[in-house]
């Protein structure tokens, strides 16, 4: 019996076209992928190390504010008894004028000293938030005002612009000292310049910044700024900046430093603070 031979149909180009240009659309499908793949493993990557570095520095804090806790505790027990007997010369040498001034400025000394021990125990202790309702407008004010008497003997004028004012959950006492010290250094950097506090929302969150019209922060300690006793004052703790970080920190907030070099800008150093706005209680 001979066998019948089973004939194949030519493929048509039209055919053969689809069949290539379906391979193609599938292998750029999975080019695609690929790529998204490999960029989600790059940020994954990349958040991890941010992590780990966050987590490096926390731990890096943690056993310096124990270390500082106990030195400041230390400290206080001899200084209060420094300031009591100066305290002490300084009536007793009522009539000696000469005397009396080298009590008045030891005293003096007693209470700078007095403000670092302070700073070291506001930034060695632990910070929890008592968080309830509070507006924008408010804090801002408050900060304003507090910083306000540093800011005229600086000579450095002070505008503040608020867009939409919002009621968000906050401790209103650390957020007034977080922008208290930011205005601090804001107005210590702009001198007779100008100091400006924008504030508003940005995607759900409250964003602050404090912006200067000083010479801006040099490349070579922008990765420092927020380390504790890291200073570029003569006669600065440098702790101011590092409560702030952890203030905020505190609030599940962040805090960067950056130069303002917009258009609109003022071209000195620029800080920006982004807060959750929070579950709002009635």
């Amino acid at each position: 019996m001979t066998p019948q031979l089973t004939q194949i149909a030519p493929v048509e180009a039209d055919d053969l076209a689809g069949i290539m240009s379906a391979y193609t659309e599938v292998t750029e499908r999975l080019r695609s992928s690929h790529e998204r793949l490999a960029e989600e493993v790059a940020r994954l990557r990349g958040e991890l190390a941010r992590k780990n570095q966050e987590l490096e520095r926390r731990s890096r804090l943690a056993a310096l504010g124990q270390m500082a806790a106990g030195m400041a505790h230390e400290i206080r027990n001899p200084l209060g008894g420094i300031a009591l007997y100066a305290s002490l010369l300084v009536r007793q040498l009522s009539d000696r004028q000469e005397p009396r001034d080298m009590a008045e400025k030891i005293a003096k000394c007693v209470g700078r000293l007095d403000n670092i021990v302070n700073d070291i125990l506001a930034f060695a202790g632990e910070i929890k938030p008592r968080k309830r309702n509070v507006l924008l407008s408010a804090i801002v004010a408050e900060a304003s005002e507090l910083a306000g008497g540093r800011l005229e003997s600086t000579g450095a004028k002070l505008t503040c612009k608020i867009g939409r004012d919002l009621e968000f959950r906050a401790d209103p006492a650390l957020l007034v000292r977080a922008l208290s010290n930011l205005l601090f250094n804001a107005g210590d950097a702009a001198g007779e310049g100008n100091v400006c506090l924008l504030a508003g929302e940005r995607r759900r969150a409250v964003e602050i910044s404090v912006r200067d019209s000083g010479p801006g922060i040099d490349k070579k300690v922008m990765d420092r700024l927020f380390n504790p006793f890291f200073t570029t004052k003569d006669m600065g703790t440098g702790l101011g900046l590092a409560i702030v970080h952890r203030i905020v920190d505190s609030h599940g907030g962040k805090i960067v430093a950056a130069n303002d070099t917009a258009p609109e800008g003022l071209g000195g150093a620029k800080f920006t603070i982004t807060l959750p706005i929070g579950e709002l209680h009635t």
